[in-house]
């Protein structure tokens, strides 16, 4: 064996991982964002995918964030012990590589130590996405040796460049997958190159077909691991979405409240409830079809989802009834969020109704006017219909005196005429410039 080519190709190979994880590990260390964060990422193919992320770390739907590494993480521990054993148990066993045993000894301890440290030591999301980028290239260069020092074109370890290819082309992008194919080509190439002789023609085509294998695997999976997240996606889409007006459903409402009920009570900081009634939406179908009454719906639908900020939770209660999360809105932000929906609902014109739809808004607010979900729907509920009572087209309060619609749009006037709800910003308790916005009645 050349002794001065493999010391060559083990030192590129330092060079190669050196700057890998210096990219990947420096960055954060000086506030900056690593170039290769996201290019283990699995891609979503629909906007509206991300919103529903978005709001599953609230609602608690899909698990714990971070849960699919914790699994994906636990799977490779596994897998990497039990190679490393099991290959440590062959090589001591066999006796089939006596001059570079020693040298393979080492590079197995060194595996284990990069094991430990990735999986055991270091924080889970201390390394993000880049961990699949880090991983990948440890491991190609273990494989690369292992092959170099276990007899080039005879090694028995090929196998474990397709193992690594195949296990991230199920959870890294196509175009990682690609260039983590390609990686292993060079490495296997170059493994067989200089851990043995010249190649024979029986030699060249294993090297040939292994090589075809091994990117017919990374095609193989990259396609089955797209394939498994749309129809996750396609799964969480039917599971949380209200497929007329696009937004949440009620079951996922119930998550999200209860998960903001209990970080509301860790943190201290209480959030808004809105609580919306498209009104007449029976006589809305009877003089102009359902038809109308389902683009009404959608009107009311599009209108509070444009209202709203991404960590607030909008989703159709019932029929023709809806209900926004607000976390960390105080009842004024609430207030105003509620008055400027109703005003845009009156400024939407549908298609077959002669006047605009408009909406019963009722407001409350946790823990004010209810310390459990249920008392809390209730205050909404009481509220919603209190602002029916006085006449429709209205916001009220669970036990307010509701004013005319009119008045409501002053009130907003003089909050500054934004519409933008008053409300904290997250991990703070309030704004540097707050509106000065005269309280609802309460």
């Amino acid at each position: 064996m050349p002794s001065e080519a493999v010391m060559l190709v083990i030192a590129a190979l330092i060079a190669v991982n050196v700057v890998v994880m210096g990219a990947i590990v420096i960055p954060p260390l000086v506030g900056r964002r690593s170039p290769l964060a996201s290019v283990g990422e699995p891609e979503h193919d629909a906007g509206e995918l991300d919103r529903i992320d978005q709001a599953a770390l609230i609602g608690g739907l899909v698990g714990r964030p971070g849960e699919d590494r914790a699994t994906y993480d636990r799977i490779v521990r596994i897998v990497s012990w039990a190679f490393l054993l099991s290959t440590a148990v062959i090589v001591g066993t066999s006796g089939l590589w006596p001059a570079t045993t020693p040298a393979i000894f080492v590079l197995l301890g060194l595996a284990g130590g990069f094991v430990l440290l990735v999986h055991d030591l270091l924080p889970p999301a201390a390394l993000g996405a880049a961990k699949y980028i880090l991983e990948g290239t440890v491991a190609l260069t273990f494989a690369t040796l292992l092959v170099l020092l276990t007899g080039g074109h005879e090694s028995p370890f090929f196998f474990t460049f397709p193992l690594i290819v195949g296990a991230a082309a199920l959870v890294v992008r196509p175009t990682a997958t690609f260039v983590l194919a390609m990686a292993a080509a060079i490495g296997y190439i170059v493994a067989t190159s200089l851990g043995s002789g010249p190649a024979t023609p029986v030699q060249l085509a294993t090297v040939g077909i292994d090589l075809t294998a091994l990117l017919l695997l990374a095609y193989v999976g990259s396609v089955i691991g797209r394939e498994q997240r749309r129809s996750r996606d396609a799964a969480l889409h039917l599971s949380a979405v209200d497929p007329l007006t696009g937004l949440f459903n009620r079951s996922f409402f119930f998550a999200a409240l209860e998960r903001e009920m209990a970080r509301s009570a860790r943190s201290g900081r209480g959030f808004c409830l809105l609580m919306l009634d498209l009104d007449e939406l029976k006589a809305i179908n009877d003089r102009a079809g359902h038809h109308a009454g389902d683009a009404a719906l959608r009107a009311v639908a599009d209108t509070i989802q444009g209202g709203i900020r991404r960590i607030d939770v909008a989703a159709r209660y019932g029929g023709d009834e809806f209900v926004a999360l607000l976390p960390e809105t105080d009842p004024t932000g609430g207030w105003v969020l509620a008055e400027k929906i109703r005003i845009g609902v009156t400024g939407r014109a549908i298609e077959d109704l002669v006047e605009p739809p408009t909406v019963s808004v009722g407001v409350v607010a946790f823990p004010r006017d209810g310390a459990s979900a249920d008392a809390l729907m209730i205050s909404a509920d009481r509220a919603m219909y209190a602002s029916k009572r006085a006449g429709r087209n209205r916001v009220a309060g669970p036990t307010s005196e509701v004013g005319a619609p009119e008045e409501a749009a002053a009130a907003q006037a003089r909050a500054g005429g934004s519409g933008v709800p008053v409300m904290a910003e997250e991990g703070r308790q309030g704004r540097t410039a707050r509106p000065k916005v005269v309280e609802p009645p309460v």
